[in-house]
């Protein structure tokens, strides 16, 4: 019975059968084919906007192709944690990585509550080890972190106590009351008192954060004296250490600013990871490694157990090298108004790619392998390396620090530091060292090792990177979910989150680390690379619609037409209708409302005709070496609960003097006026087929999707597009106007 036990997985995989699902799509595509074949077919109606038509509808069908082949065979897994209680007699260390960039975007506040719930996690405390990067070198982050260790004293263990499920205090004491009847004395009094010191830690941070009390820059702070955002050396401090190796007392608690200078390019968030995973490789040198957001807040103090199941399980688990959980807000506004929470993409989609290789790595919530980091293939984790050899390589690869050359030796050859012998402080100088700005300089960090550079989008190269050599990576989805965060509440916080993403995922759509060349020079399975294409073309999405959606109202203007006439019209528009009515049922059966459904269709519309557009066109100056691509924030707001809350914002749309704006605003005047021509009919007489009822619902069904913006229109203040925003847009509707008519004339 014993055996039977010790042979039985630590975690399960279950792909789901969801035929009619499939049946549906396939229609779907039959249908699309179907009219791409009549273009085909059709040559005599054959001019330029018909052509251009044809090119923009391949694209659409061939993104359809993509969906369809990553939807097809979604999996679930299943992990008993109780198992691998059971067979591991040691559980293995675990390093923890927090990563913050700008402490007015990213509140202190916001951070502290994600690394509490970290340190409170259900894992002996010997064994983890939490490193905090503020790539905004700010002293109001450290001296935040520097109160919040006092309050860990008391926070932790009265999670443990209790088995608290919630280890982020302010969403506890928001989601938890005394009930009077039911709780002990004991646990009322603790409860009143951990409050009530959170309450004070919570108020002595915002009150430095709006500088209501000044903050001196002595003692601890001292060093950062002389210090700014962008130029600065290495700061490393350790705020908490287990000497003593106790697993019932805290962990070690590490703050990293890395040294910047004008001179260096600091390449982002990924060169932040790479010097965490340096740093830490002095310290602790775990052989798993979780990277979280700094809004990122543990919702499964057990999550850490769970993704050993996957990732030391005898099996299956051997060439998985990432275990990716899902983004899951806690503050998401009813409804989902911004399209941001991706509630249905990640059961539909992120569960498709679950199916095939794994799905991407999402840049937070992942427990990746060390050596996997360390650029390690599957078939060489049971390799004999010999030391003395592979330290003359790794010179060459990972830098000069001959401290962390040690600690890479027994990264890659399997073997982990003791809990008793993990002591952070001895390392302060030698990971100084390895955080300064020329350390990577001849080296392969960013490049074949770590997390790599060249685009804005880090995470999606850096998991093609690790899949192209063979590995694999499983999704974690325990019941609680493991992790839960902000969601942008706002249409600008969203508009400048969407506009990187289409940036850097275009980037790497055109780059060395695409799914193309991963799957034509790497070990990237072929549905796996495919289903990769639905995120790396965000920015071709956003060019192409953008072309169809300016051909549709050229053609209004213009008097011609791009849809077939007669029965292949009712093709085009079955194809609509169907479509609309899958996706809302899709929907519907998660448990989604029909409001949900139709903010997020027309949300879809209105980002890949903005944000993703923008997004490409700055790719392509990227690409083209004409500009570099800025890295924006997105503003992470500090909310108590789950509920909109008294934010008289929350839902509405809001607007400034983005470009993003400016193209938007310029659609739908467009089209407006393309309808009003319609209407008035000022369009000149037709040579062949004119206008029809097809340009009519497309250009109908953008308005509709586009209302806010109507709105905007005549709104005022902060709700109201800006008069400059509304005058350009004004200006460039006008130039393609002329040219609709010129066009026309010549």
């Amino acid at each position: 019975m014993a055996n039977q036990e010790h042979d039985l997985p630590l975690y399960e995989k279950v792909w789901l059968k969801r035929t009619f699902q499939r049946v549906i799509d396939t229609l779907i595509l039959f249908l699309l084919l179907l009219l791409l074949s009549n273009r085909v077919f059709s040559s005599h109606n054959f001019t330029f906007p018909w052509l251009l038509a044809f090119i923009c509808e391949s694209w659409f069908t061939f993104t359809w192709i993509v969906i369809l082949n990553t939807k097809w065979s979604p999996a679930v897994t299943i992990t008993h944690p109780d198992r691998l209680l059971q067979r591991v007699q040691e559980l293995p260390p675990v390093d923890l990585f927090v990563t913050t960039a700008d402490p007015v975007l990213e509140s202190p506040i916001i951070t502290v509550n994600t690394v509490l719930s970290l340190l409170a996690l259900d894992y002996p405390a010997n064994k983890l080890a939490c490193y905090v990067s503020d790539d905004g070198c700010s002293p109001l982050t450290f001296y935040a972190l520097l109160e919040a260790s006092k309050f860990a004293k008391f926070w932790v263990p009265f999670c443990k106590k209790h088995n608290v499920q919630v280890r982020a205090p302010f969403r506890y004491f928001s989601d938890v009351t005394i009930n009077n009847n039911e709780d002990s004395l004991e646990f009322k009094q603790e409860w009143l008192q951990v409050k009530e010191m959170y309450d004070n830690l919570s108020r002595t941070i915002e009150e430095v954060t709006h500088k209501t009390t000044p903050l001196q820059l002595d003692g601890e702070l001292a060093v950062f004296s002389n210090t700014e955002q962008r130029n600065h050396p290495s700061i490393v401090k350790v705020i908490l250490e287990n000497k003593e190796g106790l697993s019932d007392g805290l962990p070690h608690l590490i703050y990293v600013s890395r040294e910047k200078r004008p001179q260096y390019h600091h390449n982002y968030k990924a060169g932040a990871m790479n010097v965490l995973t340096r740093v830490s490789g002095l310290m602790s040198n775990a052989p798993f490694m979780l990277n979280v957001d700094c809004d990122m807040v543990v919702n499964n103090p057990k999550i850490v157990l769970h993704a050993l199941c996957i990732l030391m399980d005898s099996q299956k688990g051997k060439d998985v090298a990432f275990v990716q959980c899902f983004q899951q807000f806690y503050d998401g506004i009813k409804d989902d108004p911004f399209g941001n929470q991706w509630v249905a993409s990640f059961e539909y989609i992120i569960r498709g790619m679950a199916g095939l290789q794994g799905p991407f790595y999402g840049g937070t919530n992942t427990f990746h392998r060390r050596n996997t980091i360390y650029g390690l293939y599957p078939h060489e984790i049971e390799t004999e390396i010999k030391a003395g050899k592979l330290e003359d390589i790794l010179t060459q690869q990972f830098g000069s620090s001959k401290e962390f050359i040690n600690s890479a030796v027994h990264a890659l050859g399997g073997s982990v530091y003791s809990a008793n012998d993990i002591t952070p402080s001895n390392f302060i100088e030698a990971a100084n060292q390895v955080a300064n700005c020329d350390y990577e300089c001849g080296t392969f960090w960013g490049k074949k090792l770590g997390w790599l550079y060249g685009s804005i989008s880090e995470d999606v190269p850096t998991g093609l990177n690790i899949q192209r050599k063979g590995w694999r990576s499983e999704c974690c989805t325990p019941d609680p979910i493991a992790f839960q965060g902000c969601a942008p509440r706002g249409l600008l916080s969203t508009v400048i989150q969407q506009k990187r993403w289409g940036s850097g995922l275009t980037v790497v759509f055109f780059g060395k680390h695409s799914p193309l060349v991963c799957m034509l020079f790497g070990k990237v399975q072929f549905r796996a690379g495919l289903s990769y294409f639905w995120l790396t073309n965000w920015g071709l999405r956003g060019a192409f619609l953008v072309c169809y959606v300016a051909l549709i109202a050229y053609c209004m203007i213009a008097n011609t037409s791009i849809f077939p006439q007669g029965l292949v019209l009712w093709i085009a528009i079955s194809v609509f209708v169907i479509y609309n009515i899958h996706t809302l049922s899709e929907y519907l059966t998660i448990g989604l409302s029909i409001t949900h459904w139709w903010n997020n269709q027309r949300m879809c519309v209105m980002r890949t005709t903005t944000a993703w557009f923008i997004g490409f066109l700055s790719a392509m100056l990227k690409l083209s070496r004409i500009s570099d691509t800025v890295f924006e924030i997105t503003e992470k707001e500090h909310t108590a609960s789950g509920a909109d809350g008294n934010n008289a914002d929350a839902g509405r749309f809001t607007f400034d003097e983005s470009p993003v704006f400016v193209v938007g605003s310029t659609i739908l005047l467009v089209h407006l006026t393309a309808m009003l021509i319609v209407f008035l009919g000022l369009q000149p007489a037709s040579i062949g087929n004119g206008c029809g009822v097809g340009e009519m619902i497309c250009s109908t069904y953008l308005v509709v999707c586009y209302w806010p913006y109507l709105k905007g229109l005549f709104s005022r203040g902060k709700y109201g597009i800006p008069l400059s925003t509304i005058c350009m847009s004004s200006v460039f509707a006008l130039v393609f106007l002329h040219f609709c008519t010129s066009n026309i004339i010549t």
